[in-house]
């Protein structure tokens, strides 16, 4: 009578699944990556949304400070907080500290035009502020009240996490690059800034009130916004 042989090769791989996974199991069904990817970017979603919350209850929570003080409602940000594209305003005006809500009336129509130019749907992005206050009579903040607000815009900028920020304005130069300049000089090229050990580039251009206010600016505002086009192209960003 003969022996049955042993296939020993077979009883040590089984041997060494159990080392990894003692409870590893095999499932013939495909692994459906598009619902992890869903479920990764909802959780990245709700991540967001409560540090947004917590910044805001901070912002809300300063004392001692005209702009709050003579406002209505603080306004945070609105439109896709996981947007590559990072729009950062100046102040908010009459409508959005009326309603709570960024860039409303002629500034918000005028910012969705000039989106749509390089084919950028405005619900696309996001849109924050330098200062979550409307400044008394439309004011242009002071240094020391950029450099207060400041540090919630930064802390703001690394919750959203965007791949390219946009500064629109004076107010949001020299909150995020410390620039006190005229935005004529430095508006145009792309430069970066380091927040929290990661590094973003920014580009600086007029903010749409300026736009409004003086329209023959509006043709640097094409060159600069063609540039942003271009920058999404090359780093390949999907919007």
């Amino acid at each position: 009578m003969s022996k049955k042989s042993l296939n020993q090769n077979s009883r040590y791989n089984q041997e060494l699944i159990n080392t990894f996974e003692p409870d590893f199991t095999f499932d013939n069904k495909p692994i459906n990556r598009v619902n992890i990817l869903k479920k990764n970017n909802s959780q990245l979603y709700s991540d967001k949304q409560e540090k947004l919350e917590e910044l805001k209850k901070k912002i809300n929570s300063i004392v001692n400070c005209n702009l709050k003080d003579s406002s209505k409602n603080l306004v945070l940000g609105k439109g896709n907080i996981n947007s590559s594209i990072m729009l950062v305003g100046e102040t908010p005006g009459y409508k959005e500290d009326l309603t709570g809500l960024a860039f409303q009336g002629d500034d918000g129509e005028l910012l969705k035009k000039m989106l749509l130019a390089i084919n950028i749907k405005i619900e696309e992005v996001y849109l924050s502020y330098s200062i979550n206050y409307r400044p008394p009579a439309d004011r242009k903040p002071s240094t020391q009240e950029i450099k207060r607000y400041s540090k919630f815009l930064k802390d703001h900028i690394s919750i959203i996490d965007p791949s390219i920020i946009v500064l629109m304005g004076s107010t949001a130069m020299e909150s995020i690059t410390g620039l006190n300049d005229k935005i004529s000089k430095k508006r145009g090229s792309w430069s970066e800034i380091i927040l929290k050990g990661k590094t973003y580039p920014i580009m600086i251009t007029f903010n749409p009130s300026y736009l409004i206010r003086f329209p023959e600016n509006k043709k640097y505002s094409w060159e600069d916004l063609k540039k942003i086009r271009q920058k999404i192209q090359e780093l390949n960003i999907k919007i």
